[in-house]
C-alpha cells in the first residue's frame, strides 16, 4: 500500500495535538492506517505518515482540516512499516531539499553505498529514511545526542542537509 507523507507547520505550539488528532482522524476515516505520527520539540511543525489506496482522497480529506498541509507520496527506506510502528525511533530529523538534477535512481544507489559508512559515527543511529516520490526531499530519522552529532554524521556520510530539528 503506498505511503503518504502529511506535513504541516503549526501556528500556535498550543494547538499541536488538536491538529495532530483532527487529521489523524479524518485520515483514519478516509481509510488510511497510521505509520507514525511526529514532532518538533519546538511543536511547531508535524509530520504524519499514512499508508492508503488513494492519494486524491486521502489529500482532500487532510485539506479540509488543514489547507496549508503538504501531502506527498513517499518510500521508505533502511526500514519496514511493521518496524517503524513496532519501534519509531529517532531523536533527530534532518530533512535534505533535492537538487533538481536528482533522480531516485541515483540516490538510491548512493544512500546503499553510504549506509555503512555510519558504523564510523558512534554517537548517531541511523534510523529510517522516508523520501519524497517527487524527489522534493528526503526526512532522515536519528537517534543521537545532540544535533551537531546529526550534521557531523551527514558529512561523513557525504550527504547535505538542510535542516535538522529535534524531535519531542
Amino acid at each position: 500500500m503506498p505511503l503518504f507523507l502529511i506535513e504541516t507547520t503549526i501556528p500556535d505550539p498550543k494547538q499541536l495535538d488538536w491538529i495532530r488528532d483532527s487529521l489523524f482522524d479524518v485520515a483514519i476515516s478516509s481509510g488510511a492506517n497510521l505509520v507514525e505520527a511526529r514532532n518538533t520539540a519546538t511543536r511547531d511543525r508535524l509530520f504524519l505518515v499514512f499508508e492508503h489506496d488513494h492519494e486524491e482522497f486521502l489529500g482532500t480529506t487532510i485539506l479540509l482540516v488543514d489547507p496549508s498541509a503538504e501531502i506527498a507520496e513517499v518510500r521508505l527506506v533502511g526500514s519496514t512499516v511493521e518496524e517503524v510502528r513496532r519501534s519509531g525511533g529517532g531523536n533527530f530529523l534532518a530533512e535534505w531539499d533535492f537538487p533538481d538534477d536528482l533522480y531516485m535512481d541515483a540516490y538510491l544507489t548512493a544512500k546503499a553505498e553510504k549506509l555503512p559508512l555510519y558504523d564510523e559515527v558512534a554517537e548517531v543511529e541511523f534510523k529510517r529514511t522516508y523520501v519524497r516520490e517527487d524527489m522534493g526531499k528526503c526526512l532522515c530519522f536519528y537517534d543521537a545526542e545532540c544535533e551537531e552529532d546529526v550534521v557531523l554524521a551527514r558529512k561523513i556520510v557525504d550527504t547535505p542537509v538542510d535542516r535538522v530539528s529535534e524531535l519531542e
